[in-house]
């Protein structure tokens, strides 16, 4: 009986070093439609209105349930490593992140 580590496939990436540069966002906006999820991350600066938006990500809904899945996983492993991370929000404080979160990526 194969075990499921032997049903593991082996996966090779190739990055363009453009894109391995990375793009910084401080803001995420979520919204979908029946058939897909939409990820807008944007950069704002301090003391301008405007996000300006940075990269789009379009993805199935099972996806992104997946990719919800694997962030969660990631977030637990990096909290066993380096400790809690604090949400400002969560502290009663915005001063570090001035946008209501309940409001933002509501389609």
């Amino acid at each position: 009986m194969e075990t499921k580590e032997n049903n593991k496939k082996n996966l090779n990436i190739d990055i363009a070093s453009d894109v391995a540069q990375g793009v910084y966002s401080n803001l995420a906006i979520i919204s979908h439609s029946p058939s897909e999820m939409v990820l807008d991350f944007a950069q704002m600066l301090p003391g301008t209105p405007n996000a300006n938006v940075r990269s789009r990500i379009i993805m199935a809904p099972n996806h992104a349930k997946r990719l919800l899945a694997a962030l969660r996983d990631n977030i637990d492993k990096y909290e066993e490593q380096f400790g809690t991370i604090i949400d400002p929000a969560q502290q009663g404080t915005t001063a570090e992140f001035p946008y209501d979160m309940n409001l933002v990526g509501k389609a």
